[in-house]
């Protein structure tokens, strides 16, 4: 409600534009959301224009138009087989493959309008997991590639999971293939290994 509002943080907001994409659901939950904003702002009283908005309008409209200015080409890390970057994410820039760990790669997204958006993509070899961990905030996760079960339920391509301080887990990747999860987080994880908690200071999770 609250992304079909425009009133969700940038970070959360990429993660669930990203999962509307493919999800059909909660796509059809969001129009539902968009229609009850559109008919509330149909039923209210409305403000009065300022009494020279119609020529400020044709004023603009018969301006020249702008030059055009070439589309900046931002380039991505590469992604397994056929499988290519959710629509939501063609304004982000998103830094190349990081080393993280054994059988583990992070990658920052910058979202152009937020820079202080704390959003981030993990890439984790089959078979291999995270470090046991709960949250100082609230962390969503959007699997883009692979599974992963955390002990809750196992997390395919296209799920969306929601965490918080109440939350510890950890996360296993299915011996199938490897996994890539678009994730945003509030605050930082709190990793029960000092290790692990050095390496996240480190890159800012």
């Amino acid at each position: 409600m609250a992304h079909a509002g425009g009133t969700l943080a940038s970070g959360p907001s990429l993660l669930v534009a990203t999962h509307v994409e493919r999800c059909a659901t909660c796509r059809a939950a969001m129009r539902g959301f968009e229609d009850v904003g559109a008919q509330l702002m149909l039923d209210g009283s409305g403000l009065g224009l300022a009494p020279d908005a119609l020529s400020a309008t044709l004023a603009r409209i018969e301006a020249p138009l702008a030059p055009a200015v070439a589309p900046v080409v931002t380039r991505r890390p590469p992604l397994p087989g056929t499988l290519d970057w959710p629509r939501s994410m063609r304004h982000c820039e998103i830094s190349r493959w990081r080393l993280l760990g054994p059988g583990m790669r992070w990658s920052r997204v910058r979202l152009p309008y937020d820079r202080s958006a704390n959003v981030f993509l993990l890439r984790i070899a089959a078979g291999s997991c995270l470090p046991p961990h709960t949250h100082g905030g609230e962390e969503l996760t959007q699997v883009l590639f692979g599974a992963f079960d955390d002990g809750r339920a196992v997390f395919g391509p296209g799920d969306f999971d929601a965490t918080d301080s109440t939350i510890r887990h950890q996360p296993v990747v299915q011996a199938s293939s490897e996994c890539i999860c678009l994730a945003s987080v509030d605050g930082r994880l709190v990793h029960d290994s000092r290790v692990a908690r050095w390496l996240g200071a480190l890159i800012g999770i």
